[in-house]
């Protein structure tokens, strides 16, 4: 496969990494495990995968999570941005199947897409972050588990709702537009 890199990827790359530094802070804890919440970020970073690709979806989570872990926490924990990048890429690759700019995300699409986040947060949540956190930090397993677990179940709800409603809406202005380009 070959992986577009221009203007379009740039542009989207910084955007979308300025929107999920931004909505670093806006978040519902959910208290039941400490340091994971619901985040709204990932909604945007499965937006920009699904339009752009998967390396605009890596991009965005890589940079997008370490800048706002640096800038709101003073620190980055590698292990948790890591998986951001996973679930960007592996969402970007299935972008076509999708058929966002098309004008075609319905029903079938939908579907598509989100069983393709449900698997990839599974790997990046509840497999790499967790073995990262007890590999690179030596966290307690049971802890990072637990977390990963949540954090997995968050994101799989953040994007399932927020990022189907904006690639949704995106694909109805994106096919007619591409739509009008086409009779002109």
């Amino acid at each position: 496969m070959k992986i577009k890199f221009g203007i379009k990827e740039v542009v989207a790359t910084g955007i979308g990494t300025a929107l999920f530094v931004v909505l670093t802070e806006v978040q519902i804890p959910l208290v039941i495990v400490p340091n994971t919440a619901l985040q709204p970020r990932m909604a945007i970073l499965s937006f920009l995968a699904a339009v752009f690709g998967p390396m605009v979806g890596a991009l965005v989570g890589l940079l997008g999570h370490a800048l706002g872990d640096a800038l709101f926490y003073g620190s980055v924990w590698w292990s948790w941005v890591l998986p951001e990048a996973i679930v960007g890429i592996a969402i970007g690759l299935f972008r076509k199947r999708f058929g966002v700019k098309e004008g075609a995300f319905g029903k079938n699409a939908i579907i598509w897409f989100n069983i393709v986040q449900i698997i990839a947060n599974a790997i990046a949540w509840v497999g790499a972050a967790p073995a990262l956190d007890v590999a690179v930090y030596a966290e307690p397993s049971n802890k990072v588990f637990a977390q990963g677990a949540l954090a997995c179940l968050g994101n799989v709800i953040i994007i399932g709702v927020l990022g189907s409603i904006l690639l949704a809406a995106y694909s109805k202005i994106a096919g007619k537009s591409s739509s009008l380009t086409k009779e002109d």
